[in-house]
């Protein structure tokens, strides 16, 4: 179980999540790696309120759409390059949050192709929203 999972101030929430998003993106400190782009794969759970997330109408606006998931990656991904996993993390984080029905998140970013010998490296942030 993830450990977010277990607090207390979700129990009242619908997670939201993207599963092993694979984008290519230009990241990391090596004079190598500031030359092309590499493979990314992101992760990214949301946890809204049910009161905020159980639609009536069975409509869309009524709910937290997937498509702000991706679209918010993509506008970070399009500032350019990026040094550190863990930026790229906390700007995620930081913009999930921003969305008004978002009570926490959690996002991680994972670099499948750095060793030949591990599945990937990677960096994971979990984060509730201050005042909640």
């Amino acid at each position: 179980m993830l450990p977010s999972l277990s607090y207390a101030g979700l129990n009242d929430c619908r997670r939201l999540f993207l599963r092993d998003y694979e984008v290519l993106i230009n990241i990391g400190v090596h004079e190598f790696e500031k030359k092309g782009e590499q493979r990314i794969l992101i992760n990214v759970d949301l946890f809204i309120p049910l009161i905020l997330s159980t639609p009536k109408d069975d409509q869309l606006d009524e709910v937290v759409d997937y498509d702000f998931i991706r679209s918010t990656i993509a506008r970070r991904m399009a500032q350019g390059h990026i040094h550190l996993q863990e930026t790229l993390c906390d700007d995620v984080v930081k913009a999930m949050l921003a969305h008004p029905k978002v009570r926490a998140v959690r996002v991680s970013t994972e670099k499948p192709d750095v060793y030949p010998d591990c599945a990937s490296v990677g960096v994971e942030v979990f984060r509730v929203k201050e005042g909640v």
